[in-house]
């Protein structure tokens, strides 16, 4: 199974490198980017084949490693 991992932060957290990206991006002529907010994708390769078990254990690595809870959410795909 294939296991895909969206990081964002949570709202009410500065995102500087977002900024950075949307003032590059409109001085790049790209106009209308009201805003941006950057995140990190992780894709895992699992040798689990119950869908359910999967993403209890990717849920499990975002919670001890992967994401920062303090500041940032989580969304898990698997197929």
């Amino acid at each position: 199974m294939k296991a895909r991992v969206h990081i964002t932060l949570k709202n009410g957290v500065l995102d500087p490198q977002g900024k950075a990206i949307q003032h590059a991006l409109l001085a790049l002529g790209f106009d209308g980017v009201d805003d941006v907010r950057q995140g990190k994708y992780i894709e895992l390769d699992l040798s689990e084949n119950d869908k359910d078990k999967a993403h209890t254990h990717v849920e499990d690595m975002c919670k001890k490693l992967l994401s920062n809870m303090v500041i940032e959410n989580y969304a898990i795909d698997i197929d």
